[in-house]
């Protein structure tokens, strides 16, 4: 697919808590959004980036300066929409090229409501918000372009702050859904996937490894996770505040107690933390983007990784610690280089661990693919397990 898109003139502007205007033209829908105004330094897979549910309640800019030449297509995205609040790109590309290419990205925008704004320097908001932190922003394009300068930053202020925000219920599925097993693999068993923002590629993962993959609402019950006779259970990654997913963590609790083995990605690493019994924090401005280097201290290895976070767990960095809520030794397993953020958790006395980024690489590099090994790996290994009936 070969065509040039027409972008408008139309005024649009972003506008900050911190009071900064940031003119430019509108791209994409027409009207007001308001959220959390975070950067992700990804330089390519925008789509994933779009789909991704973990950036529900955010609008996002893209640092890379030209975003859209490849188009949006029917095979990439890693949910059912776009998740993105709003979106932020200095130069769109006039012009869509590639043979995968089903719609212009400015379509994709335009037919899921997604206020967006061009044109804008985003080297100099991306300063902003490394030096101040992520902030509450606004786009303001159509009509809301013509607000009064004073009425658009209220309206901004007034909007919620990230922290404390419970946005599982807004991205995940209303009903159970089955992924088989892939092919050609030998069948492990049923494994209870906590929707709370999951990716089709990380479902594909564990596909491929062997599972019945259930992707389950974040509302689920315990007993509704024993209803399918899980060998496992996983968390995924999602938007909002871990310190707000309360029955996330009690049921989790509940998993940890039955010794089922456990493995969770980006949120579902932040609320293992608190079910061990740790605080989480919000970062400054959050890792967002797929070059994140990451040292795994188990092999020792640098990794480059995909990232999609704001909160972090509050843990030692350094050697074993006892689990303050009692589930015996657990272990920082993995380590952010960038800024000595805790990446990852393992607990040494019960079968769970859990990473803070993405593995499944989508988009980004394959570097910690081999996760899903090890929690195949470890599923296998505890054939030992009690069933959940017999331990209920």
């Amino acid at each position: 697919m070969t065509r040039t898109t027409s972008f408008t003139t139309d005024p649009a502007v972003l506008v900050l808590e911190d009071g900064s205007r940031h003119p430019g033209r509108a791209y994409g829908a027409r009207g007001t959004t308001l959220g959390e105004v975070v950067f992700s330094t990804g330089m390519t897979g925008y789509q994933e980036t779009l789909t991704d549910p973990s950036y529900a309640g955010q609008i996002v800019l893209q640092t890379a300066p030209h975003i859209g030449n490849t188009g949006m297509n029917d095979e990439d995205p890693e949910s059912r929409r776009i998740w993105v609040a709003g979106y932020i790109v200095r130069d769109p590309s006039r012009v869509v090229s590639n043979w995968r290419a089903d719609e212009s990205l400015d379509d994709a925008l335009v037919r899921d409501g997604i206020v967006g704004i061009s044109g804008v320097d985003t080297r100099a908001i991306t300063r902003i918000l490394r030096s101040a932190g992520s902030m509450r922003g606004g786009v303001f394009s159509g009509e809301a372009a013509e607000l009064d300068a004073e009425e658009q930053l209220r309206l901004v202020r007034e909007a919620p702050e990230m922290s404390g925000q419970n946005l599982s219920a807004e991205v995940s599925v209303a009903a159970a859904q089955v992924t088989p097993a892939a092919d050609g693999v030998e069948r492990i068993g049923n494994l209870a996937v906590l929707d709370l923002g999951v990716k089709q590629a990380t479902i594909l993962n564990l596909a491929a490894r062997g599972f019945e993959v259930h992707v389950l609402p974040q509302d689920v019950t315990i007993e509704g996770i024993r209803a399918i006779d899980p060998v496992a259970v996983f968390y995924s990654n999602g938007p909002g505040d871990p310190a707000a997913s309360g029955d996330h963590v009690a049921l989790l609790r509940s998993v940890l107690d039955e010794k089922l083995p456990f493995f969770g990605i980006c949120f579902g690493n932040q609320l293992l933390g608190r079910a061990l019994g740790f605080g989480t924090y919000k970062l400054p401005f959050g890792h967002r983007g797929i070059n994140q280097p990451v040292l795994d201290k188990q092999t020792g290895r640098v990794e480059i990784t995909a990232h999609n976070h704001g909160f972090a767990v509050d843990a030692p960095l350094e050697g074993e610690v006892d689990s303050p809520n009692g589930y015996g030794r657990v272990e920082v397993s993995h380590i952010g280089l960038n800024d000595n953020v805790v990446e990852g958790l393992r607990a040494l006395d019960i079968p769970a661990f859990s990473v803070q980024y993405h593995p499944e690489a989508a988009a980004g590099p394959h570097d910690a693919n081999y996760l899903f090994d090890r929690f195949r790996d470890l599923v296998v290994a505890h054939t030992s397990r009690p069933t959940m009936e017999a331990s209920k």
